[in-house]
């Protein structure tokens, strides 16, 4: 993303909200409100100058943002405010960026809980080598267990799965990457097994070099 001009208003107020705002909130969140600004700076750029003409008016806003947004994710406010800044044209307002926040999940390639959980049920095995929507699915499956997904009824196991995948869902939006074991590659080489003979004379030797 390009940086802000040397005369940008996010760029010129951006320290004294960083100083204020830092202290209770985490750097991370207010990076993200600060790249949240940036965005809409950038995307509508005659309507962002139009509602933040001054540097103070500026400062008030980023910390009134800040504070509705400050339950969320820092890596999920960002990927809350490219994809309003894709499908708005006119500069959103709070409630815009809170609604993309609560469907956080899909923009980070999350199915739903009962989704997940059918995806889950009906993973064929090994489990590791199953085509998984997202490595959520494949972990919340693993912390249930996969014998309970197979044999327990769904009144029974699916919340527990919920427990797990929503869990799990939090972490993914917090930033964290997760992963499926890999299965171990198949060798180029694959021995040709001996014949019995072969057996007998590689034994024959084994005992002669043993001096038995």
């Amino acid at each position: 993303m390009a940086k802000p001009s040397s005369d940008s208003q996010t760029e010129a107020g951006q320290n004294n909200f960083d100083s204020q705002s830092a202290k209770s909130a985490g750097p991370d969140l207010v990076d993200a409100i600060n790249q949240l600004f940036a965005e809409f700076e950038i995307a509508y750029h005659n309507q962002y100058y139009k509602a933040y003409n001054s540097e103070e008016r500026l400062i008030l806003a980023k910390k009134y943002w800040l504070s509705c947004l400050g339950n969320y994710a820092p890596s999920q406010i960002v990927a809350a405010a490219r994809q309003v800044v894709k499908t708005h044209d006119f500069l959103p307002t709070v409630s815009v960026v809170v609604r993309a926040c609560e469907d956080g999940a899909s923009l980070f390639g999350l199915p739903s809980a009962r989704d997940a959980y059918i995806e889950a049920c009906r993973a064929p095995s090994p489990k590791a080598q199953a085509k998984w929507s997202h490595e959520a699915v494949y972990c919340a499956g693993k912390s249930t267990g996969w014998f309970q997904l197979a044999s327990e009824p769904e009144e029974k196991v699916l919340p527990l799965f919920e427990y797990y995948y929503q869990e799990l869902c939090q972490r993914v939006l917090r930033g964290e990457n997760l992963s499926v074991p890999q299965a171990a590659a198949i060798p180029s080489h694959i021995p040709k097994p001996l014949t019995g003979s072969e057996n007998h004379e590689r034994m024959k030797q084994l005992r002669k070099d043993l001096g038995l």
